[in-house]
C-alpha cells in the first residue's frame, strides 16, 4: 500500500531506517533519492538519481515511480527510529479520514538528550515554505493526478507540491509522536527567523514567492497591483511626526532609543511618545528623568494594565499629539544615524503611501554587525510585495504609518505578530513604501523577546502568523468577489 522515498548518501543510519521499513508489511517499494556519486543500494531498495530533493524534477520522478495508493516521504537524510507501529498509524489516519497529507509530533535528539517537538495544525494561512511538518510526510498518490508543474524548480518542488495538496485535499496533523530523529539545527531560534531574508537564500527565495503567487490565483487572494492613493492633507496635527516606542522593563536600552530619537534632525516639528507599559525595574524613573529635560519626550501611562506592545502603540496614535506620521522605534533599538525621521518622511510625501518600511543592520550591543547584516527585504517588489507577504514572516523595520489609516485600521492589542498583521491589512488596499538603505540598528541580546524561544512558545507565535494570514487571505478572497460583483 506504501512506496517509501528516502534521502539517501550511504550513512550507516539509513540502513536501520531501511531495515525498520521492510519488517513493516504494509510497505510495498523502497526508493533511494541519491546523488550520482551513489551507486550501490542495499538490498531490496532501489536508487533514483537525482540532483535536488527539493526541484520539480524530484516531484515528477516520485509521481512517475509511485504504483500504490499512498507514500511516505522523508524530507532530511537523517537517522530516524519509529514508535511502536507508526507506520501503520499513519496508514490508518490517511485511510480512514481520505486526507492528502498527513503528519504528525516527533521527537528529537539534542545533546543526547531525547524531547518532544510538537507541531502546528495547518490552516488556510499557512502559506510559510518553513512551516514545520517534521520529516515524514504521508501522501495520498490520489491527489497527485491533477498535480502539474508549471514551473522548472530546483528549491520550490515540494512546496508547489504542498500547495496544491493543500487546495484540493484537507491536511490532517496526529498529535502524536510517532518518530525520534536527530536535530540537525542546533542554533537558537533568535537566529533561524532571518534565514528567509539572508542574501545567499535569495535564489530560494525568488522561487518559494513563484510557487506562493501562483496557488494565491488559484485559490482567488492574489491582488493585482492596483492601490488606493493617499492624499496628505492639512489635518489639525501639531507635529509632523511622531516615534513611538511601547516599552516594559528595558532600563538598560530606554536610555540609548530616547537619544537616538532625540538627536535626529528634521525641517519639520516631531515629538517622541513613549507608552510605559508599568515598568518596575527602573525604567520609569528614567524616562521622567528625561522628559523633564526635553519637552519633546511625552511620556504616558495608560490606564489599561491589558495591553500588550499593540495596544500600547493604539494609545500613542490616538492621543492628540500624536503626529501626521507614526514611526516604530523598538525599546532595545535604536536610529542608524541623525537622518532617520527625515528620510522616512521624506519616503511618505515622494511616494504617498500609508505606510513605509525600511532596511536594518542586525548589530550586538556595541553596535558591531552580526549576522546575517543588513536586513532589507529586497524581495518586497512594488506590484508583487503584499501577494509575498503572506509567506514570509515579517515586513521589516522601521515601520512607519500614515496616522489617520493607523488609527483607522486599528493594532492587535499583541505582543508578537501585531506589526505584521497591521501591515498586511494595510497592504490590500494601499501600496507600502521602501527605504533600503540601512536607517535602523536591530541589536540582538539576550534579553530579545524572541532570543531563545522554547518550542511551545515558537509554536504559540507560528500558529498566530499563520491564523493572521487565514484572516487575511479571506479578507482577500471576499476583496475579489465583490470586485467581480461590481465588475
Amino acid at each position: 500500500m506504501i512506496t517509501v522515498f528516502l534521502p539517501y548518501s550511504g550513512s550507516p543510519h539509513s540502513i536501520d531506517t531501511i531495515n525498520e521499513l521492510h519488517n513493516c508489511k504494509l510497505v510495498s517499494k523502497i526508493y533511494l533519492l541519491a546523488s550520482d556519486e551513489i551507486n550501490e543500494s542495499p538490498d531490496n531498495c532501489e536508487i533514483l538519481k537525482i540532483k535536488n530533493l527539493t526541484g520539480s524534477a524530484t516531484v515528477d520522478l516520485i509521481i512517475r515511480k509511485t504504483q500504490t495508493k499512498y507514500i511516505l516521504l522523508f524530507t532530511q537524510d537523517n537517522k530516524y527510529q519509529f514508535g511502536q507501529f507508526a507506520v501503520e498509524r499513519f496508514y490508518n489516519v490517511i485511510d480512514s479520514t481520505g486526507a492528502g497529507l498527513v503528519y504528525s509530533n516527533y521527537h528529537i535528539i539534542k545533546d543526547n538528550l531525547i524531547s518532544r517537538h510538537p507541531v502546528n495544525d495547518y490552516q488556510l494561512g499557512s502559506l510559510r515554505d518553513d512551516f514545520d511538518f517534521g520529516n515524514l510526510l504521508f501522501i495520498n498518490a490520489e491527489f497527485l493526478n491533477s498535480f502539474k508543474n508549471q514551473n522548472e524548480y530546483k528549491y520550490a518542488g515540494i512546496y508547489s507540491l504542498r500547495l496544491h495538496l493543500s487546495r484540493v485535499s484537507r491536511f490532517v496533523r496526529i498529535p502524536e509522536f510517532l518518530y525520534t530523529t536527530i536535530e540537525t539545527d542546533l542554533r537558537k531560534s533568535g537566529a533561524k527567523q532571518f534565514d528567509y531574508v539572508d542574501p545567499k537564500n535569495r535564489e530560494v527565495q525568488i522561487e518559494m514567492e513563484k510557487a506562493v503567487t501562483e496557488h494565491l490565483k488559484k485559490i482567488d487572494a492574489y491582488l493585482a497591483p492596483n492601490f488606493k492613493e493617499i492624499e496628505i492633507d492639512n489635518d489639525d496635527f501639531e507635529y509632523e511626526a511622531s516615534v513611538i516606542i511601547p516599552v516594559k522593563n528595558r532600563v538598560s536600552t530606554i536610555n540609548d532609543a530616547i537619544k537616538s530619537v532625540l538627536s535626529q534632525k528634521t525641517d519639520f516639528k516631531f515629538n517622541l511618545i513613549v507608552v510605559d507599559n508599568y515598568s518596575d525595574d527602573g525604567t520609569t524613573e528614567r524616562i521622567k528623568e528625561i522628559a523633564g529635560k526635553d519637552s519633546r519626550l511625552i511620556h504616558i501611562i495608560p490606564e489599561r494594565k491589558d495591553l500588550g506592545i499593540g495596544g500600547c502603540w493604539n494609545e500613542a496614535v490616538r492621543n492628540k499629539l500624536c503626529g501626521r506620521f507614526s514611526i516604530q522605534l523598538d525599546s532595545d533599538d535604536v536610529y542608524a544615524n541623525e537622518n532617520t525621521i527625515q528620510t522616512i518622511v521624506d519616503t511618505f510625501k515622494e511616494e504617498k503611501c500609508a505606510m513605509v518600511i525600511g532596511t536594518y543592520r542586525m548589530t550586538n550591543f556595541k553596535l558591531e554587525e552580526i549576522p546575517p547584516g543588513i536586513i532589507d527585504h529586497k524581495e518586497w517588489t512594488p506590484d508583487n510585495g503584499r501577494n509575498n507577504a503572506l509567506r514570509i514572516n515579517g515586513l521589516g523595520a522601521p515601520r512607519a504609518f500614515y496616522t489617520p489609516i493607523i488609527r483607522e485600521y486599528k493594532i492587535p492589542n499583541v505582543s508578537y505578530g501585531e506589526d505584521y498583521a497591521i501591515g498586511l491589512m494595510i497592504s490590500r488596499d494601499y501600496q507600502i513604501g521602501r527605504i533600503y538603505e540601512p536607517i535602523y540598528l536591530c541589536r540582538r541580546w539576550e534579553g530579545n523577546s524572541d532570543a531563545a524561544l522554547d518550542i511551545e512558545k515558537q509554536n504559540y507565535y507560528n500558529d498566530y502568523k499563520d491564523r493572521i494570514r487565514t484572516i487575511e487571505v479571506l479578507a482577500r478572497q471576499r476583496k475579489n468577489r465583490n470586485a467581480d460583483r461590481v465588475s
